[in-house]
């Protein structure tokens, strides 16, 4: 996205926060409604639900929780967090405990695979947008980015392995696994494709994950 302010900007500063934060709700409001669904969620977050079922915690705290030990872990990497990291790692979960709480759940099958259907495709949307803010990725963003340099793989193998890794941890901590995971798994990756280049990020430079 041009920067027509310069980077040093007031103006540029503040509609780059407007962005970040407009695009981090936009992401929770995809979430939400693909938790609402009922129909199964994509790997991070079956993770995030799972977890909080074990915990005793709310999704977004669980969330929150995952963020912060995926920064932690990936500043020994040589992954150092920005300001976007953070606030991602924080509003997302926030807001999705926000939304969770005004959002009734899916009367039927039928409404909830337009709900979840929606989701994708709002949240390869919005994940463009937030990336657009050159305020920095969600925390792992970085964790892909920090294991790609380390490994020498490509970002399409780790993302894969790592998402495949957070769908058996969330499977096996009774996240919600079903049709929907699968649609997430294979229309994510168009959807975010998709976003970034109607937000005009770049696709070669910025690694796409979730969250």
């Amino acid at each position: 996205m041009a920067d027509r302010h310069g980077p040093e900007s007031p103006v540029r500063s503040w509609r780059a926060w407007l962005q970040l934060i407009v695009g981090l709700a936009g992401f929770a409001f995809s979430v939400t409604l693909m938790v609402r669904s009922g129909l199964g969620l994509g790997p991070w977050d079956a993770f995030h639900v799972g977890l909080s079922r074990r915990m005793g915690i709310s999704i977004g705290a669980a969330s929150i929780l995952v963020g912060v030990l995926i920064v932690a872990g990936s500043w020994f990497i040589g992954v150092r967090p920005g300001v976007g990291t953070l606030a991602n790692m924080l509003l997302i979960g926030l807001f999705i405990d926000l939304m969770l709480g005004v959002m009734p759940p899916a009367p039927g099958w039928g409404v909830g695979l337009v709900m979840h259907v929606a989701g994708i495709v709002i949240c390869g949307l919005f994940t463009g947008f937030y990336m657009a803010s050159g305020m920095g990725n969600g925390p792992r963003d970085g964790l892909i980015v920090g294991l790609c340099l380390r490994t020498g793989r490509s970002i399409l193998l780790v993302r894969t392995l790592v998402e495949v890794s957070a769908l058996a941890v969330g499977w096996m901590l009774g996240g919600p696994v079903g049709v929907g995971t699968l649609l997430f798994a294979f229309g994510i990756g168009p959807a975010m494709q998709w976003g970034m280049r109607v937000c005009g990020v770049d696709e070669e430079l910025t690694p796409v994950t979730e969250g």
